[in-house]
Parts: structure tokens; sequence; C-alpha cells
């Protein structure tokens, strides 16, 4: 893989990649990850805006019970909201309400798997991770990146191996976004994208 090149035709399919969660506290970045599984970036923040009323104090102290209805259209709402209290009780008691860059410690928070985590370490504290979620998965086979045998860890490593760490926020966005809009599951747009010259499910075709 020629790298140089590789990183022109993304940038100019993805210029301005960027976290499409909406957030403005540490806290809130964290909740709208955790409430982003198996649900759009679009439809957390459409729910976000009525949680985040509350502050990281004042979640702590409702029952999920309060905030179901309120997360109920990014599904699984349940189990989200049980995860969000606790997420917010285990940060106000033990980081006043802060989130730390610690990630044995964000990872042993409910709903906080290693993806969520690299997002999180990744867009506060701009440590180098490579969150791995369905796009950048899907993306990353289909560009050569891994083989279609890889799971999450194996692709997670692959990209890192191949790609410098100074450059894997931006590529994380970049091949996030390129499978959201463009790279989809199931009809790709693949005669707009610039990326098809790597592409084994384009030349397979």
């Amino acid at each position: 893989m020629n790298n140089d090149e590789f990183y022109k035709l993304l940038d100019e399919m993805v210029p301005n990649p960027h976290c499409t969660l909406d957030y403005t506290k540490d806290y809130e970045l964290l909740i709208a990850t955790v409430l982003s599984a198996q649900c759009t970036d679009e439809r957390v923040n459409q729910v976000t805006p009525n949680l985040f009323k509350y502050n990281i104090f004042e979640l702590a102290k409702l029952k999920p019970i309060d905030i179901v209805d309120i997360i109920r259209p990014c599904g699984n709402m349940n189990r989200k909201s049980e995860y969000i209290i606790e997420i917010a009780n285990r940060l106000v008691t033990d980081y006043d309400g802060k989130v730390p860059n610690d990630r044995e410690y964000l990872e042993s928070l409910p709903g906080v798997g290693r993806k969520v985590c690299n997002v999180v370490i990744a867009n506060l504290f701009n440590e180098p991770a490579f969150a791995v979620d369905t796009h950048v998965f899907r993306v990353s086979k289909r560009l050569g990146i891994a083989n279609e045998s890889d799971d999450v860890i194996e692709v997670e490593n692959k990209l890192m191996r191949v790609f410098p760490k100074e450059k894997w926020l931006r590529l994380h966005h970049q091949l996030l976004l390129l499978g959201r809009y463009t790279c989809t599951a199931k009809n790709p747009k693949c005669e707009e994208c610039k990326m098809k010259g790597y592409c084994k499910f384009y030349i397979g075709r």
C-alpha cells in the first residue's frame, strides 16, 4: 500500500473528518458513545439534548426509570439507562464527575468496551487509539488492510501496524465516515469512490 497516495485520496473523499456525536463536556461524549451502540450518531444527537439537561451530578441521583423514555429512540433503552446511571455514579464517586484518562478504569464501566474507550481517549485526550466500529471494520476489509476472517481486535491491530500513531484519530474518523456515507454495507457507491483502486470488494466484482 502506498500510504501517501492512500492519505491523499482519503483526504479528497473525507476532507473534514470529525466526531459526529454532539457534546460539550467530557462525560457527555462518554455517555453519547455508549448510547451509539447499535444506533446512529444522528439518532443519539436527537436524544442527548434532553438527556444532558441533567448534569453528571444530577444523573447520578436519578434512577434508570427516570431516563428510559428519553433514550428510548436509541434502542435497548432499559440496559442503556442502567449503564448511564451507573457510569454517572462511578464518575461522581471516583473522579468528582470527571472522565479520567485511564483505559483500565474506563473499560470497567458498564457499556464501555474497547471501542467506546478508544473513541473517548482519542477525542478527549488526543491519545493514539484506533476505534473500530462496524464501518471501520467493513471498510478496512474492503480496502485490503485486514482479512475477511479477522475479528475486531485483529482489524484494530492491523490498522495500528499499517499506519503511524499520529494518523490514527484522523483515519478512524475518515474510514468511519467513508463507510457511513459511501462504502455502505448495502449498495455501496463504488463508482463515486476514489478509494476503489484499493478495494477488494470493487475489484472482485
